[in-house]
């Protein structure tokens, strides 16, 4: 069954750049932003931390992908 699970926290920058490369590796994602939806919806939201999750099923061919990422960002 899939599933969506959260694979990395961080920065919107972050988020969305990790998103583009699973993206350009045609494994879909979604960015969950609550400060971004609490505003669109008239209400705030503390923090300024964002999730991105895949499906369960897309872990597998992901793992490079996120492992090389981390790598980069942490120089």
């Amino acid at each position: 069954m899939k599933e969506h699970i959260s694979i990395f926290t961080g920065s919107a920058i972050l988020v969305n750049r990790l998103a583009q490369l699973l993206e350009d590796n045609k494994i879909p994602s979604i960015i969950k932003n609550e400060r971004e939806s609490g505003r669109l919806a008239g209400f705030g939201a503390t923090g300024d931390v964002v999730e991105l999750h895949i499906f369960n099923t897309d872990i597998e061919a992901s793992k490079k992908i996120i492992e090389n990422f981390r790598k980069e960002i942490e120089k």
